[in-house]
């Protein structure tokens, strides 16, 4: 497999030049938990990609703590994870979220309510579905459960799978479902290296279960495990064209790392990392020398922007940038890093029903440097 370092020839940074400048007002912060206000337009800078693209960010919503994970309903909603314990249902013709549900979660270091996914039957069953950690023992475990949404709250909690390991750091937690109608979590090493090669636990792992919660037929080793072998896994979609699964997943001071997910298979970590190889082990498809933490990742899926169609998307939390990645089958012909700095801290993206592409800002998770307005959803929209 084809392998090479973020810092080659192959990136290229984006080219972005300001065309025009509206004025805006920022909201005044809004405390935990209540809705945040409208979002103005900030400033408009119209960017270049290298292949002539040209598009501008737009505010969805502002004053949001730690949005960690992005879902769309059929109906053009968008559903909203934040790390404290809250679900938003964010109405995109208004620009204003509501309160669906408030967890009682873990929230020490990188843990809390992470994923969100919702069921390919969502029009018809209104099932929603949550990777969180909760407090258990002294301790915390991380949790998938399933909700039904009703008027925009959530409720009928059902628990469907317990005890996946959880820690303050390495917890994964992105959910989504597979084109197969499965549901496929990531799963962390809760700090524990000797879990990603151990197949007995749900620790550095790529998990898939039923909607029900029962082990997925055809898995391997008969359990939720997937594939194993993982560190941190942040990020999963499918290639709209091959059918391949992709994972982002952060390696230790570098290494970073894009996969192809292939059922049943070992990724290595700990015995193996970057350009190195191991008997039975996959290496990655691109490693990154230079840490990125690359976190939620997104194939483009719309027609508004021709150039990105089928691209992936990664978006980077301490490279601080959203990574465009141009896929040939399971090959990846050229990086550029879009939005180099000035949103600070990515942490997920996803392509919208409406052509475009959504993402958020992680800068209030104590590592970043908040600005004003954080967190912030976005979207890139297409510029003439």
């Amino acid at each position: 497999m084809w392998t090479f370092v973020a810092c080659a020839i192959l990136s290229v940074m984006l080219v972005a030049q300001t065309v025009e400048t509206r004025a805006c007002q920022t909201p005044d912060p809004t405390p935990p938990g209540s809705t945040p206000s409208p979002s103005p337009l900030p400033p408009s800078q119209v960017f270049t990609t290298r292949d002539g693209a040209r598009f501008r960010v737009e505010t969805v919503l502002t004053d949001l703590e730690i949005p960690w994970s992005l879902a769309f309903a059929p109906d053009g909603r968008l559903f909203v994870t934040e790390r404290p314990g809250r679900v938003r249902i964010v109405n995109l013709s208004t620009f204003t979220s509501e309160v669906a549900l408030t967890l009682s979660v873990y929230t020490q270091g990188e843990a809390g309510l992470l994923g969100i996914a919702l069921d390919p039957g969502f029009a018809q069953n209104n099932f929603v579905y949550l990777y969180y950690s909760a407090p258990s023992g002294g301790g915390a475990v991380n949790r998938i459960e399933r909700y039904r949404e009703v008027a925009g709250r959530l409720s009928e909690r059902a628990l469907l799978l317990d005890g996946i390991p959880a820690s303050t750091i390495h917890d994964g937690g992105r959910l989504k479902f597979g084109p197969d109608g499965f549901l496929y979590a990531t799963a962390g090493d809760a700090s524990n290296t000797d879990f990603a090669q151990d197949v007995a636990s749900l620790a550095g792992k790529v998990l898939r279960i039923t909607p029900s919660g029962t082990s997925a037929p055809g898995n391997r080793f008969s359990s939720p495990v997937f594939t194993y072998g993982h560190r941190n896994p942040q990020g999963i979609d499918w290639n709209p064209i091959t059918g391949d699964l992709w994972e982002a997943e952060h390696g230790p001071n570098g290494n970073d790392e894009v996969n192809v997910i292939q059922p049943g298979s070992n990724y290595g970590w700990p015995v193996i990392q970057g350009s190195a190889t191991g008997a039975g082990m996959l290496a990655p498809i691109v490693f990154y020398s230079s840490t990125i933490a690359p976190s939620g990742i997104s194939f483009y899926r719309g027609q508004l922007i021709p150039q990105f169609s089928n691209n992936l998307f990664v978006a980077a939390l301490r490279g601080t940038h959203l990574a465009r990645l141009t896929i040939d089958a399971r090959r990846v012909v050229t990086q550029e890093r879009l939005l180099d700095g000035p949103y600070g801290r990515l942490r997920d993206v996803v392509s919208g029903p409406d052509g475009y592409l959504y993402f958020c800002t992680n800068n209030r998770d104590g590592r970043g440097s908040p600005m004003s307005g954080d967190d912030k959803i976005l979207r890139i929209v297409p510029a003439s």
